[in-house]
């Protein structure tokens, strides 16, 4: 690493160098979609380590964190030494994994990332697709990337896709709920702002439930939740969440929201008080395509169809809605039930999408 300068942001100046390289790296680069300016900044806040690499001149060429996760740990049973929001220019490669290996904790045998701050919540690499913009929640990187990764030796993990479906007009209206020939009564519900935080809570037990087979997913806390979903209410649209219910009982979900990464794109991702008011005011101009964020079925009720038939309510909602295009965050290859979904609406693979862990 000689002539680089790997150090720990501890000031405001060393947080606005942070965020600043992704400025320059990508400024004339629309496909690339920021993570929101106020998420990193509460990151650093909360105590998440951040790190830039500076070259013999001092400017900033690299940046990463560099954090552990215990839950994490025990789902991959390995002490792994997190990385994420990793950044860097084409000559800096080598020096940042350098410094990312010789500062990792001597008692972690794994590096593992990127991940923000772990991979059930974003991070990633894209692979593949590099001609397509990405989009809110999800990775836009340039071709160099995996190939630095690679060279470096690390290896792929948790090999996904991304998709995009377009929302043609639905040809039979959507199945009927009600009364069902084992005798139960299933119902929709929709998102609803007013009772939002109580909506999230009953989908993260979902989620919690429907993910823990996962390789990758460790449980979604409550005060998780309200960090990712913070300002959710003013970008909702309802008619885009929703969940279904067996006499009663929550049983499966999926919640989109309104792709609003050519706001983000324009404002550097700054979504502070200012550019939260002008996307108010602005939104129906972002609902023309969506991002699908996650969906599931609790394990106990899967295989019964319930997914395919809030697709089907989800469908015809975005086409009322007017929107035109459905894209979706990665779904793992070995998970062909979930991408069988996205070929039914006429979609297709859009990024290859993978995370990297090398052995220490």
């Amino acid at each position: 690493m000689s002539g680089h300068r790997f150090e720990q942001v501890t000031g405001r100046r060393g947080l606005a160098e942070f965020l600043a390289l992704t400025d320059r790296l990508y400024a004339d680069e629309p496909r690339y979609v920021p993570t929101p300016r106020q998420q990193i900044r509460r990151w650093w806040a909360d105590g998440v380590p951040l790190y830039v690499l500076r070259d013999a001149h001092g400017a900033v060429v690299g940046r990463t964190t560099l954090h552990t996760d215990a839950d994490l740990d025990a789902k991959l049973g390995r002490r792994c030494q997190l990385f994420g929001l990793t950044e860097f220019t084409a000559p800096a490669a080598g020096p940042l994994f350098d410094a990312i290996t010789a500062h990792a904790g001597a008692d972690r045998d794994l590096l593992f990332g990127p991940v923000a701050l772990l991979p059930n919540q974003a991070g990633g690499v894209i692979t593949s697709g590099f001609d397509d913009r990405g989009f809110v929640d999800s990775a836009w990187n340039p071709p160099r990337y995996p190939a630095a990764y690679e060279a470096y030796g690390f290896a792929r993990r948790f090999v996904s896709d991304t998709w995009i479906c377009p929302v043609p007009a639905p040809v039979e209206p959507p199945p009927a709920l009600g009364g069902q020939p084992d005798g139960a009564r299933l119902e929709l519900h929709r998102g609803d702002a007013r009772r939002l935080d109580e909506q999230l809570d009953l989908l993260r037990g979902m989620l919690n439930d429907s993910f823990a087979q996962l390789g990758y997913y460790t449980p979604i806390s409550a005060a998780q939740l309200r960090r990712q979903t913070d300002g959710l209410a003013y970008l909702l649209d309802s008619a885009l969440l929703l969940y279904l219910t067996r006499d009663g009982q929550p049983v499966a979900f999926v919640l989109c929201v309104p792709d609003i990464s050519a706001f983000l794109v324009a404002a550097r991702g700054d979504l502070g008080p200012v550019n939260q008011l002008r996307l108010l005011a602005t939104r129906r101009r972002y609902r023309r395509e969506a991002v699908l964020i996650v969906k599931g079925v609790l394990p106990e009720f899967q295989g019964r169809g319930y997914q395919r038939l809030l697709s089907a309510h989800l469908h015809h909602n975005l086409h009322a809605g007017g929107y035109t295009t459905l894209r979706s965050t990665y779904v793992g290859r070995d998970n062909p039930a979930s991408a069988a979904q996205y070929r039914r609406l006429g979609g297709r693979p859009l990024h290859g999408y993978t995370f990297y862990a090398k052995e220490r």
